[in-house]
């Protein structure tokens, strides 16, 4: 009986297919590039346009405190924080525009423009610092990435990447170490070293949900290494991504205006 030469299993068309698809999966199999990985971690949790509804608790060995927000950013370059409560804080707001800080101060009247020193201090007496909250410095562009390892954090497997500040870069950190889930891409857990490789605090993301196409913590914690019984609680009550809104919300104007 006759067999088709299109048909031959190991004959050349078949065999060049073969090697095609072959190659094809080898390459989609392959590890993605460390920085790759913190872009991809970055995109996820930031898309084109976000906006957010948060409670803030810091909790003291004494004490605790609860701080409503809500923030608005666009790509990397602009962000808005506005503080809704408790009634003492209410309206107060901070503004990023592409290098720019400000913080509106209601209570006193006044616009303050921010420097990048104090983008490591302690925002609203929290555990995260000012350049967590407005991000004046890029995971992305302002380090360098390595991957060193794949490791299991909690449930999640995660890319191990570690980020060193590039040369001349206005960093707060020292180094940081990300572990970012290999699925989904998820900031699972975060290192914050200071330039003398002293770990200063630990960030973990839990309870993970998904938003719209997205999956990311919906509590994040940020934990101080040398201060024992003290820790940040953020819980995600809304995130709404990628809806169009003008550079033009972001300014001075809006800040005052803002409820």
């Amino acid at each position: 009986m006759k067999t088709s030469k299109n048909f031959v299993c190991f004959g050349k068309p078949a065999g060049a297919l073969l090697l095609m698809l072959i190659c094809l999966a080898s390459a989609g199999a392959q590890t993605p590039t460390a920085t790759d990985i913190v872009r991809k971690a970055d995109e996820n949790r930031r898309g084109k346009s976000l906006y957010s509804e948060i409670t803030m608790t810091v909790i003291r060995p004494t004490w605790s405190r609860e701080v409503g927000i809500k923030s608005w950013s666009k790509e990397e370059d602009y962000s808005l924080v506005l503080i809704t409560s408790p009634a003492k804080d209410k309206g107060q707001a901070f503004l990023k525009r592409q290098k720019d800080l400000w913080n509106w101060a209601p209570a006193i009247g006044r616009m303050i423009k921010m420097s990048s020193s104090v983008m490591g201090q302690s925002w609203m007496g929290s555990d995260f610092t000012n350049d967590d909250l407005v991000k004046q410095s890029s995971s992305v562009n302002d380090y360098t990435h390595q991957l060193e390892t794949t490791e299991k954090v909690r449930e999640f497997d995660c890319y191990k990447v570690i980020l060193t500040p590039k040369e001349n870069a206005a960093v707060v950190w020292g180094k940081i170490i990300m572990w970012i889930s290999t699925t989904d891409y998820i900031e699972i857990k975060t290192e914050f070293y200071d330039e003398d490789n002293v770990l200063i605090h630990t960030f973990n993301g839990y309870d993970i949900r998904t938003y719209g196409r997205r999956r990311l913590a919906s509590r994040m914690e940020v934990v101080p290494a040398d201060k024992p019984n003290q820790k940040t609680v953020m819980a995600i009550l809304k995130y709404d991504f990628d809806q169009p809104i003008d550079a033009s919300f972001f300014s001075q104007q809006n800040m005052k205006k803002l409820k």
